[in-house]
């Protein structure tokens, strides 16, 4: 397992922790150049979605990896959080119906990641 998919697998892991809903992933190698995989997730309230953030980026440092960027953290409506090839979308449910990433990025193959 590569360095990035060990760091897919514990930031989808630790979103899953949080209680998460419809954790998925997305390969966007050759698509665009900002990160080699999106992830994209859900909470239903603003104390989950920054419970999820807050927990993705902790196991993200304990990998030794560095948050490049963090935004959103206070208003948890969006939250993103830049760990270089790796890039994490917490919306708030709403959010998330509106802006629809998943659709956005539609040529994206999906990665299966909540692999035990």
């Amino acid at each position: 397992m590569t360095e990035q998919q060990q760091l897919l697998h514990a930031v989808t892991k630790a979103a899953d922790d949080k209680r998460a809903e419809n954790i998925t992933a997305l390969n966007m190698d050759g698509i665009s150049p900002i990160a080699d995989y999106f992830v994209i997730c859900h909470g239903n309230s603003d104390k989950q979605v920054q419970a999820i953030a807050r927990e993705v980026k902790e196991k993200a440092e304990e990998l030794g990896m560095e948050i490049k960027r963090m935004e959103g953290f206070d208003e948890a409506r969006w939250v993103l959080i830049d760990i270089g090839d790796v890039v994490v979308h917490v919306f708030h449910r709403d959010e998330r119906v509106y802006y629809n990433l998943e659709r956005l990025w539609g040529d994206a193959p999906h990665v299966d990641v909540l692999m035990s």
